[in-house]
Formats: C-alpha cells, sequence, structure tokens
C-alpha cells in the first residue's frame, strides 16, 4: 500500500481532529446494497438519525449484539461524517450498513426479506422485557430521530410498538441506549 509522508500543517488540513492522531488512510467507499444489509436474524432501521455519534454508536452496538447489518434510511447523517466512523469504532469497516434509501421502501425490503418490524415507542402495546416469543422471531428495529423520535406515520409501519421500561425517574432515553436494549434484549431471545 503506497504511503506519503505531509508535515504538520498538512496532516491538520486533511483531518477534521483538532489533535490529528499522526496517521489517515483514504478509503474506498463501504456502503452496501439494502439486502446485503438485511442479512441475520436481526438488523436495524435508522430513520432520519441526525446525531453522527449517535449513528455510530447504533453500528458499533449492532455489531456487538451480533446483529446482521444496519440501514441508515430517508434524511439519516452521512455514513462517512467523521464523527460516525469513529463513534463505529471500527465496525462500519465489517458490518453491512446501507445508505440512499427511504424509510418505508427499508421497512418494506425488510419485510420482503422475512423480518417483522419493531418500532420502539412510550406507550407501545409491547413491554421489552415480556417479548422474548416475538424477539426471537427474525427482527428490524426502526429507530427514530434523537430530538423527535419515530413520525406517527412511520411508526406506523411497525408491527408492533415495543415500550422499554423506566423504573426511575427519567424522561427517556438516549437513542443508541435504547438501540442497545433492544439489540441485546433480541440477541438473547434469538440465542436463548
Amino acid at each position: 500500500m503506497p504511503t506519503t509522508l505531509v508535515d504538520e500543517r498538512a496532516m491538520k488540513a486533511l483531518s477534521d481532529a483538532v489533535s490529528p492522531p499522526g496517521l489517515l488512510a483514504l478509503c474506498r467507499f463501504l456502503d452496501v446494497p439494502p439486502a446485503q444489509a438485511l442479512s441475520g436474524g436481526c438488523v436495524v432501521i435508522c430513520a432520519q438519525v441526525s446525531e453522527p455519534g449517535n449513528a455510530g454508536t447504533v453500528i458499533r452496538t449492532a455489531d456487538a449484539a451480533g446483529a446482521g447489518g444496519v440501514v441508515l434510511a430517508g434524511d439519516s447523517v452521512d455514513l462517512y461524517n467523521p464523527k460516525t466512523v469513529r463513534a463505529s469504532a471500527g465496525s462500519v469497516f465489517h458490518l453491512p450498513v446501507a445508505v440512499g434509501i427511504g424509510v418505508e421502501d427499508a421497512v418494506a425490503a425488510a419485510r420482503a426479506a422475512g423480518y417483522q418490524v419493531l418500532a420502539t415507542e412510550a406507550a407501545g402495546d409491547l413491554d421489552l422485557f415480556a417479548a422474548d416469543e416475538v424477539l426471537a422471531r427474525p427482527t428490524a428495529w426502526l429507530l427514530g430521530n434523537e430530538a423527535h423520535g419515530l413520525d406517527p406515520a412511520i411508526a406506523a409501519l411497525a408491527d408492533h410498538r415495543v415500550s422499554i421500561p423506566i423504573y426511575g425517574a427519567a424522561e427517556s432515553l438516549n437513542l443508541s441506549t435504547a438501540a442497545a436494549v433492544c439489540l441485546y434484549a433480541t440477541a438473547r431471545a434469538q440465542r436463548g
């Protein structure tokens, strides 16, 4: 692999980091077609997710939980945003991630691939911790925007709306935290 040495000024110009790590790489695009990201027992569809750190953390968490892939649907953040890539901690390099598909089309593709579609909602019809029978089936988690959640029309596309119990005084969970809880509950049900 060819390498080029550059001075500190050039490194700062090439990197968006305040303190560049001293090494940069030029990589090919990593995204895959939606059908390739929709494989395995569990996948994630991010609908209109706008925070790069959250998107990267969802990708990292999906990888850690053994999900088959992630779809960044609708007007979701750019997969190649440096903050998304950094937050994924390397998972963007080996977990299939699809981009450039509308949310409705992503849900339809998940259904065509044999997935049930579950969405999180505070007043959902299923309690996450009492849904093992549902979670044991191939599942596509539909996760919404950090500030606004899922648009009601998008949430209506789900087969079930699932609530995550909140036992303390917190009003809600951060998107990537909710994703982690849902993905690990699904992994436990599917591997149990």
